[in-house]
């Protein structure tokens, strides 16, 4: 039987700064072996800061909920191997085992079915929220809102000292967000909301809501609800990312547990996070035709071209992406299920075929990833481009309420309250309006030129599963870190 690991200590290191002072920082080990240099007394003791934008050298917190190993591709929830939870379990095993640490026994299952069950209809006057919003507004800017609003009907949920009401929101907001989803793409496309149903399970329920209308009857397929649901698992949680952080963020100054969910949903939105599939979508519109692949394969191996293959490669996984094998074997399936003749869906499975036999991208590691796969997965459901990030948030929702019950249950909580490091101007004296604008600064002085580096375009803007950040400094770094006068600002 596996077991838990606690943090270890490894002693002390010491830090020798230019002025000679000496400073012992703590070296911990977690459970993979990883080690962090415990800074957490540095600024205190010294008034020095670390500099890491973007937190890619920070750990934020201490959880026990997600692991990811990106060298070797592997993705556990609370321990087990993310293949094993998708291709053995159900939404529900992995839900479950997110929110309590450990798979359901049978008695532990129903009992949690049954309470998500009792929580999947959302309030009548939420629903009137739906009719303020433009017929062609974007369903995400809508779950953004309305996830949100629920926030005013659970008042009481604000009381996070208590276990209990934590627990009833984390199932409330699991139970209700397919129930918003569906509802944003109904009164989108102006057809009469669809009510959930109590008989059927949590991918087969998504289903029947999007795609049901009163005038005949709406069978669930199968092997759709089984691929929607497989989806669903394994994009419920993937460590520390935008969202996740983000929802951590505004959970830690013991906000409403909706108002930080829907923190997570705005996160989620921006499309360097999770519009990945979309734009995988994007693309292939943009090849086209499968005759377009060999000039679409040669642009994107040229730095100096723009175009970039989307859907190919991870930040995270250097090899393959765990999920991406998964994702494969469930979009064989649902197109040999579906049987339907799609230009796009051809032209992404040629696309497959030809960067995974080329050197190129096999020596990169630029394999295919979950988003590649998933997104023909929902475009042969016939679940329209915009609603794909409705589902990622509707999935991720397990995992955001996951991460924000920990958070709310540790013993020491704090504030998230990051530094900067401060490049303005220091303090200068208030000029009257008419002396303003003349080209002179405070003193009297020509006023310092500002810089203004070039954009690096919307090509080089990263994503969960695109290498490289495409962030321009608004200084040159090394500049700025020379100046001997750089302050780090309290920020208060």
């Amino acid at each position: 039987m596996a077991t838990k690991h606690d943090v270890q200590d490894l002693g002390m290191v010491s830090l020798k700064l230019p002025d000679g002072q000496e400073l012992e920082l703590p070296l911990l080990k977690d459970a993979a072996g990883n080690r962090f240099l415990d800074v957490r007394k540095l600024q205190p003791t010294t008034g020095i800061c670390t500099f890491d934008p973007g937190f890619t050298s920070t750990g934020s917190c201490d959880s026990k909920i997600t692991y990811i190993d990106g060298k070797e591709g592997v993705l556990m929830y609370r321990g087990y191997n993310i293949d094993e939870l998708a291709e053995q379990g159900d939404f529900t095993d992995s839900c479950y085992a997110l929110l309590h640490g450990e798979l359901p026994t049978a008695a532990q299952k129903q009992e949690f079915i049954t309470d998500l069950t009792q929580h999947t209809m959302v309030h009548e006057q939420l629903i009137q929220f739906y009719k303020g919003f433009r017929h062609d507004a974007h369903p995400m800017a809508i779950m953004v809102g309305v996830t949100g609003a629920l926030s005013a009907f659970y008042a009481n949920a604000s009381d996070i000292s208590d276990p209990d009401m934590r627990q009833l929101s984390c199932m409330r907001l699991i139970a209700k967000m397919p129930t918003l989803a569906a509802i944003a793409y109904k009164t989108a496309k102006g057809h009469p909301i669809v009510y959930p149903r109590n008989d059927l399970s949590y991918a087969e329920n998504f289903l029947h809501m999007m795609f049901s209308v009163p005038t005949e009857q709406y069978e669930v397929d199968p092997i759709l609800s089984r691929a929607l649901e497989i989806i669903l698992i394994l994009h419920m949680d993937h460590e520390q990312n935008a969202s996740t952080s983000t929802v951590r963020v505004a959970g830690s100054s013991q906000a409403n547990p909706f108002a930080c969910i829907a923190s997570g949903i705005a996160a989620l939105w921006g499309p360097a996070h999770g519009g990945a599939n979309e734009a995988v979508l994007r693309m292939l519109k943009d090849i086209g035709s499968r005759d377009k692949i060999p000039e679409a394969i040669k642009r994107a191996k040229d730095k100096n071209d723009s175009f970039r293959l989307m859907g190919f490669g991870h930040r995270v996984y250097k090899t393959y992406d765990p999920r991406a094998k998964i994702m494969k074997q469930v979009c064989d399936q649902v197109l040999e299920h579906v049987g339907i003749k799609d230009e796009l869906l051809e032209v992404a499975m040629e696309l497959e075929h030809v960067a995974t036999s080329d050197e190129y991208f096999v020596k990169r590691g630029l394999y295919p990833n979950v988003d590649f796969y998933s997104g023909i997965v929902l475009r042969a459901m016939g679940i329209p481009v915009s609603m794909y990030t409705v589902l990622f948030a509707v999935a991720r929702t397990v995992g955001w309420v996951a991460q924000w019950k920990e958070m709310a249950e540790e013993p020491l909580q704090k504030i998230s309250r990051p530094r900067q490091i401060y490049s303005g101007h220091m303090e200068r004296k208030f000029v009257p309006e008419e002396k303003r604008g003349k080209g002179e600064g405070d003193d009297g002085s020509k006023a310092p030129a500002e810089s203004h580096p070039q954009s690096t375009g919307p090509h080089s803007a990263n994503s969960d599963s695109t290498p490289g950040n495409g962030v321009t400094p608004s200084r040159s770094m090394e500049a700025t870190l020379k100046r001997v006068s750089a302050k780090v600002g309290a920020n208060r």
